[in-house]
Order: structure tokens, then sequence, then C-alpha cells
């Protein structure tokens, strides 16, 4: 027979459950952010070479142009194999490297944290940004974050895993190490830390939230070495605050969010397509590199990173036709290509996508600086598309260093997490994990155990068996009709609790033959009993209950005299309280007591000043 697993180490009650172990953590979240800006940095400038190689022929880093046109030209036809030849690549990798590269990365991130034990394998840490670096420098319409995010949380993985740490504690280094790489790219630690919270971690403990905030501080500062100090798209344009304008604020969120349901729609709709194709899916990216290709051909702006569009919308240059021609041409050709399983992240182009809709839409917007309804759109696509308008939020004001459009972004981005939750029951992020089988839900709450106390929800009336009863007599009792429990506890004459006697016991008597004369104090002795103190907190006693393979505990004072007993359907009956709190209605007013006392002929009752 296996060992019964230990008691975990009792809790000491307080706002958090933190210990010194932390301090540990902070160190290894600080390499996490020092691995991000390594990987950010390799990636950036892998991507840069491989577009100069592919379309220039030019052995640089500088991200040239995708396409090989010239400013307001048009590339020439042979561009159009160009992505296509990449994802030949990246089928290769994927099929005999790590499927685990196929993807954006953030779905893939989500599920090593919730249901692989936060263990990345070095073939993903690997292949991932090679891959992701091929797909966009060959003209993937991708942005480097979700290759990053991968990447960063597979290096922390890593390292996590050359040490003895708990599944929870590799978790939070994952989540570090992915939100460093983001800080990397955008240089937006606040918005990072916030998309851990909304997005990755699952939860809100000092634990995890310290470490990932200390990785994205440190690689904050570190990027300052070696990449860009400044915020990525920088804007000065200022804000009117009225009612006039806040309705524009809603408005375009509630566009934002219709388009980020249909983004979301195209991109499953083109994955379902591929699945019906008779050939294997290494071949996918293929022909969804051939569609990028042709889209480059309508318009160049739609291939690659598209950072110098995002800078060009803010300011206010793009916009008309092209910005109309931007958004078709991006939005198809990206859910396509991501539909096909290629590598590539999707917050860049949410922000692009985002940003030619503000620009298309601000015609009809009340009048505004240059860029002030891209800088909406971008941040309300981000905000409903991955369903985390604080992210979006922060991220827009980092972005940009201006904080004065705050106000105006927050609502255009709940305005569009409004619609898409109404719409979809999935995100974009979510829905890949839920096509595997795992159901995931996003709604923070705090556990209605961890806040009730025993002595709230034990049964103080307690049916009991004395010390000395007979035997015969206790199974005359089980047998009975009047034994309304499985389990009853067994007390001396002052109160003391000696143990449980349960309906397993009787029948295992009753199969032994067992004296019927002898005592039940003798057919306990020498029995592990399990207890629970009135103070001790629900969810610890639910633990202590599955580890003890025990129904039904006492419940017993410092001397260990009985005060109750506590069993699974009590722990239950606390979740049903909070079931009842989310669904019942109730209405409390003056008016309806004395509607009611005029319905029954009495006085209507004196309101007291």
């Amino acid at each position: 027979m296996s060992p019964s697993p230990s008691l975990p180490p009792p809790v000491r009650l307080g706002d958090f459950t933190t210990d010194r172990g932390i301090f540990r953590l902070i160190g290894f979240g600080a390499c996490a952010g020092l691995f991000g800006v390594i990987a950010g940095w390799i990636l950036l400038r892998m991507i840069g070479l491989i577009n100069d190689l592919a379309y220039y022929g030019v052995w640089s880093t500088r991200m040239l142009a995708p396409g090989g046109a010239a400013p307001g030209g048009h590339p020439a036809l042979w561009t159009i194999l160009v992505p296509a030849g990449g994802a030949v690549l990246i089928g290769l990798m994927a099929r005999y490297g790590s499927e685990k590269i196929r993807g954006h990365g953030i779905p893939e991130a989500i599920e090593a944290i919730l249901l692989g034990g936060a263990r990345l394998d070095l073939r993903v840490a690997i292949l991932k940004p090679i891959s992701s670096a091929i797909s966009i420098g060959t003209g993937g319409p991708f942005g480097a974050e979700g290759p990053i995010i991968m990447t960063g949380g597979a290096a922390a993985s890593l390292m996590a895993q050359c040490f003895t740490l708990t599944d929870a504690e590799r978790k939070t280094l994952l989540v570090a190490g992915a939100c460093a790489g983001m800080t990397a790219v955008f240089g937006t630690p606040v918005a990072a830390l916030l998309l851990a919270v909304e997005l990755l971690l699952f939860e809100l403990k000092p634990r995890s939230i310290i470490p990932v905030g200390v990785a994205c501080i440190t690689a904050a500062i570190l990027r300052r070495f070696c990449m860009t100090p400044a915020p990525l798209f920088p804007y000065a344009g200022g804000v009117i605050v009225d009612p006039l304008h806040a309705f524009g604020w809603l408005g375009l969120g509630l566009a934002a969010g219709l388009g980020s349901a249909l983004l979301t729609m195209l991109v499953y709709a083109a994955e379902d397509g591929f699945e019906t194709l008779p050939v294997h899916w290494m071949w996918w990216p293929v022909l969804g590199g051939l569609v990028v290709g042709i889209g480059g051909v309508f318009d160049p702006a739609a291939l690659g990173v598209g950072y110098p569009d995002i800078a060009r919308l803010l300011a206010g240059t793009l916009a008309g036709g092209a910005a109309i021609r931007l958004v078709l041409v991006k939005g198809v050709i990206w859910s396509v290509a991501l539909g096909s399983g290629t590598s590539g992240g999707v917050l860049a182009p949410l922000l692009i996508i985002g940003g030619a809709l503000g620009a298309v839409l601000a015609p009809v917007m009340p009048h505004a600086a240059p860029g002030f309804w891209a800088v909406l759109g971008m941040a309300a696509m981000m905000g409903g598309t991955m369903r985390a308008p604080l992210t979006s939020t922060l991220f827009a004001v980092e972005l940009t260093g201006n904080h004065l459009i705050l106000l105006p972004v927050l609502a255009a981005s709940m305005a569009s997490m409004a619609v898409t939750v109404l719409l979809m029951k999935r995100s974009i992020l979510t829905e890949k994990i839920a096509r595997r089988g795992h159901h995931l839900t996003r709604e923070y709450s705090i556990d209605p155990l961890a806040v009730t106390r025993i002595r709230d929800i034990m049964a103080t009336e307690v049916d009991t068996l004395a010390a000395d009863l007979p035997v015969g007599a206790a199974i005359e009792r089980f047998l009975s009709h009047a034994a309304a429990h499985r389990a009853f506890p067994v007390t001396a004459p002052d109160g003391l609790v000696l143990g449980l006697v349960s309906r397993a016991d009787i029948l295992d008597w009753i199969g032994d033959e067992v004296r019927r004369d002898l005592p039940l104090r003798a057919m306990i002795a020498g029995r592990e009993l399990t207890t629970a103190a009135p103070d001790e907190m629900a969810d610890t006693i639910a633990v202590r209950m599955l580890t003890r393979n025990a129904p039904r505990i006492p419940v017993v004072d410092a001397e260990g005299r009985l005060l109750g007993i506590v069993s699974r359907a009590d722990l239950l009956r606390v979740h049903q309280r909070v079931m009842l709190a989310e669904t019942r209605r109730e209405r409390f007013f003056p008016f309806r007591r004395r509607a009611a006392a005029k319905e029954a002929g009495k006085p209507e009752p004196l309101a007291v000043p």
C-alpha cells in the first residue's frame, strides 16, 4: 500500500501567505529579466537580418521596409514567393523539431502554466525565436512580442528546472521571463506586469507578482543599454475631455470590439479551413505564406511587424484610403497566416489594425489632435481581442509616453471588452486551448473556503457514541432507520473525543464476527484521529480531509472536547452561499413595506428621521 500523503505545513493566517522563500524567487526574477532582454535583442536583430537578406540581399540588421519596394511603390511580383519560402522552413522546424512553435506563443505559454507544470523544453526556447524571425523577416504580418513571450518564458522555465522548486514557483518564473521579454521589446514594464495579472498568472499573490515585477523592472533598466530608451511610439497630442468626446471614445471602443470579434472569427475560420485540406499540416504555412505575399503586392505596408506604420498612424499621416486598405489587407493576411499555424505574434498586428480603424473613423468623430483616434483604436482593439483592458490601457500610455490619454483609452478599452465578452465565449488566446479539450476561466475571485472559519459551518448538535457502548449496540444503531449519518464520534464521559466510528467499520466488524460485547473504546484504541479546531479556515480543513481521506472531522477545543463536526457537505454549502449571492436578487425599499402594510390593513410604519 502506498504511503499516505503528508499534510502541508500549517498556514499562518494573514492577508497573504508569502514566506521568506520569496527572496529566492526575487533573485530568479532578476535573472529572468536579463534573459528577456537578451532574447528580445537577439530576436529583433534576427528579424532585421532575415528581412534585409530576403528582400534586399543585404547583410544588415537595420530592418528595411519589407517587400523590397521604395516608399509609395509596389514590390516586384517575385516577392510573392518570399513568405512562402520562409513558411517551408517553419513547417519543417515544426514537424521535425517541436510542434509547439506553431501559433503566436501565448496560448502555449498559458497551457504550460496551467497544465504542464510550467515546464518548457530546450527545443522550444531555441526553435521558437528562429521560426518567428524567419516568419516575420520574410514578410509575415506578425509582431515579435508573442514569440518573445514564449522564448523568455522558456528560458526562465529552463532556469527554474535546474533548481528544486514547486510547480507554483516555476509558474512564477515562467511568467517573469515572458513579461520581461515583452518589456524588452516594447519598453512597457507596467503593462507587462498587468498582462501577467490579467492573462498569465491566474492569481494575485505577493509570491508571484513581486518576482514578476522584479523581472519587468530589470528588463526595463537593461534595455536602455541596448535598445531605444525613449517610448517606442511617442505621441504628444492633447486630449479634450467633455461629454461629446466621451461618447466618441465609447463609440470607437464599440467599433473596435466588433472588429475584435470579427478578427477572432476570421482566424479560427481560417484554421478550420486548413483542417479540411488533404495535405499535411506542415504545408499549411506555405499556403498561408502565398496569401501573405499576394497581400503584400496590394499593400506592402501590411507586411512585417509594421512599426513604421504605427508611427505614421500616430502622426496622422496614414489616413483615408491608405488606412482602409491597411485594415482590410492586414486583417485578411494576418488571419489566414495565423490560422495556417505559422509562427508569429498578435500584439503588433492588433495595434496596426486598431490604429488604422481609428484613422478610418476619425473623420466622423469629434475633432481631436492628429493621431488621437488611432491611439484609441490601437488600445481598444488590443483590449477587446485579448480581453485585457487594463493591460491595453497602460500599454498605450507607456508606448506613447503620454499620460493624458489614460482616461479616453481606458473608456475605449472597457467598451471594446464589453462587446467581445458578450459576443464570444472565448478570446483569440483561449479558443485554441479550448479546442484542445481544456476549459479555461479567467474570472478571478477569492476562494470562499479561505475566508470561512470552521465554527461558522460546523454542526453543533452532534449524535455521539459512548466509549463504553458495546459493539453489538453500535451495530444495531447503524443498522436502524434512525441512523442518519455515516459516522459518529466516540466520546468519553468527560466529553473528550476518542475516535470516529464509520459505517465501513461496522461492516468490517460484522464480516470479521467481532465479539459483540467489546466496548467501542477497545475497538478504536490506537487509531489516528483527525480533528479540526473551531478557528481554523475551511480551506485548510478541506485539504486535511483530502490527505487523510476523512469525509467527516470532529471539531474539538484545546483540551480535545467535542464542539461539533464538519463534513464535506458543510464545505459545499459555503460555495452554495456564494452561488446564491450571485444569482438571487432581492429589493429592499421602504415603500415596499408600506405597500405590504396597506395590503394587510395595518398602519404604515413611522419614518425614522
